[in-house]
């Protein structure tokens, strides 16, 4: 078993013993064996940055192993720039959310952090799998986990948001399984994506191939016009289902238009790259005017990960190495930021058992630690530099502007958009005099979530002022995608 094996089944195993073993009345024992289990879980990650080459866009770690031999499908998995980072940060991110459910959650304690532990396996299944039909099976995997985090720990209407979830993001995979299957059959009975990458398809075929892609990942993203469903989800999901869904399901579905769009129809790409960057301006601009209006803080970041998701998707369309790496940091930044922003809006959930900001004022009075928190993860939400909000941001504007100046200055906008829209609810919610009798009585943070919000702190500023570690990685992968898309027109 490789590193790669043991990142992905380290939290399932855990998370399955939790299910098996786990009883209410052994809550504490469940989150200290949950917490142990994600902190493993991290540390096997770990030698993953020790051993990583920077110098190659080789496929690392790489395992393979026969698994259904019949159909050709394998058990092969394999880490290169674009990849690597997401299997660090969904590990990482586990950890924060078990700390962060240790004392909200207090019925099936051990069924919910077993839940987690599982999803983050199944996640980093998703990003390190080299056979698509293995791709699939974790992808859709990660639904089960995830809807039944909504569906058992959720708000008033949970059932109606975690079917939502669940109907939108499967209807979307089918026409993903049907181009997966055509593929198959195309390339001599292959699931390898390595074989894939080298088809010679027509440009009728790869567009075909394009849309069914585009169906199963902007769903995902998601995309403006099918974005509906996450405000729904993200209002009724607890609040550690928000943080790993923001953080880390809605990068499945941009990383999977690196790993399969781009490379097996480059051409198709191409062709209809001005749609991809026409829906992400969208996405940009419409749906942060849309966030402006919201008076559900959960709902307000909601819309606004769908405006910043946006900008990935334009950069990744670009076609410009500055255009993608910046997008796949703008990924790992709103993994950071909008996990925050999640967390910090259930510290207050927590104490006053409402996200409306009309039901707080003046929270810097009685909780300042907190409101230093999220003041950092407000203003890295507005992309203010020297946080990770705004290396990402920076670099696809910068790449969109070389290649389009109106395209360029129409995504700039967004950044007056987002402080406009994070602002006006921190000022609302924090700022003045306490007009409300709850806000009174809060408390400030204790230790656990001072050491919750000082983790995502350390990682949104570091980050934000020395983001070199994180291009360095994948700068040798991108360039070899990006080689491979302009190779192929030329043929």
């Amino acid at each position: 078993m490789g590193l790669l094996s043991l990142a992905i089944w380290t939290p399932i195993v855990f998370g399955i013993i939790l299910l098996a073993v786990g009883r209410d009345e052994h809550a504490k024992a469940a989150r200290w064996f949950a917490l142990v289990g994600a902190i493993v879980s991290l540390l096997v990650t770990l030698p993953l940055y020790g051993g990583f080459q920077y110098d190659t866009a080789a496929m690392q770690f790489v395992e393979r192993w026969d698994w259904i031999p019949r159909f050709n499908i394998e058990y092969h998995l394999g880490l290169d720039g674009i990849s690597f980072w997401f299997v660090l940060l969904t590990a990482f991110i586990t950890v924060v959310v078990v700390i962060a459910g240790w004392e909200a959650i207090e019925q099936r304690v051990n069924q919910y952090m077993g839940a987690f532990l599982i999803l983050s396996g199944l996640m980093i299944g998703v990003f390190s799998a080299q056979d698509a039909m293995l791709f699939f099976v974790f992808f859709e995997a990660t639904l089960i986990p995830m809807y039944l985090i909504i569906g058992i720990w959720g708000g008033p209407n949970k059932i109606y948001a975690a079917f939502k979830f669940f109907l939108y993001t499967l209807l979307g995979s089918l026409l993903m399984l049907v181009a997966l299957i055509y593929l198959y059959r195309a390339s001599g009975n292959s699931f390898d994506l390595a074989v894939w990458h080298k088809l010679p398809l027509s440009m009728n075929v790869q567009t075909l191939l394009f849309f069914a892609f585009l169906a199963a990942f902007a769903v995902k993203v998601p995309m403006w016009p099918v974005h509906t469903w996450l405000p729904d989800v993200h209002v009724e999901a607890p609040t550690g289902g928000s943080a790993v869904l923001a953080a880390i399901m809605l990068k499945l579905g941009a990383y999977g238009f690196l790993r399969f769009s781009l490379p097996i129809a480059p051409d198709a790409s191409r062709e209809w790259a001005w749609l991809m960057i026409a829906l992400s301006l969208v996405a940009v601009i419409y749906v942060g005017l849309v966030a402006m209006v919201q008076q559900d803080m959960k709902k307000l970041v909601a819309y606004s990960s769908v405006a910043h998701m946006g900008f990935v998707t334009l950069g990744f369309f670009i076609f410009s190495d500055l255009g993608v790496a910046g997008g796949i940091v703008q990924m790992i930044a709103h993994g950071f930021v909008s996990g925050a922003m999640f967390l910090c809006i259930g510290v207050l959930y927590d104490r006053v058992h409402s996200r409306e900001i009309a039901s707080y004022g003046g929270v810097v009075n009685t909780m300042p630690k907190f409101t230093a928190f999220a003041l950092l993860f407000a203003m890295a939400n507005c992309g203010l530099p020297g946080t990770a909000g705004f290396v990402g941001e920076w670099m696809v504007i910068l790449a969109a502007i070389k290649a389009n100046f109106w395209i360029g200055l129409a995504a700039a906008s967004a950044l007056i958009f987002g402080a406009a829209y994070t602002l006006w609810m921190f000022k609302r919610v924090y700022l003045g005099p306490v007009t409300k009798d709850e806000v009174k009585t809060l408390q400030d943070i204790n230790a656990r979530e001072f050491l919750l919000l000082s983790l995502l702190a350390v990682a949104v500023l570091y980050m934000g002022i020395f983001p070199k570690p994180f291009t360095d990685v994948m700068d040798a992968s991108v360039a070899n995608l990006l080689r491979h898309v302009a190779l192929s027109k030329l043929n």
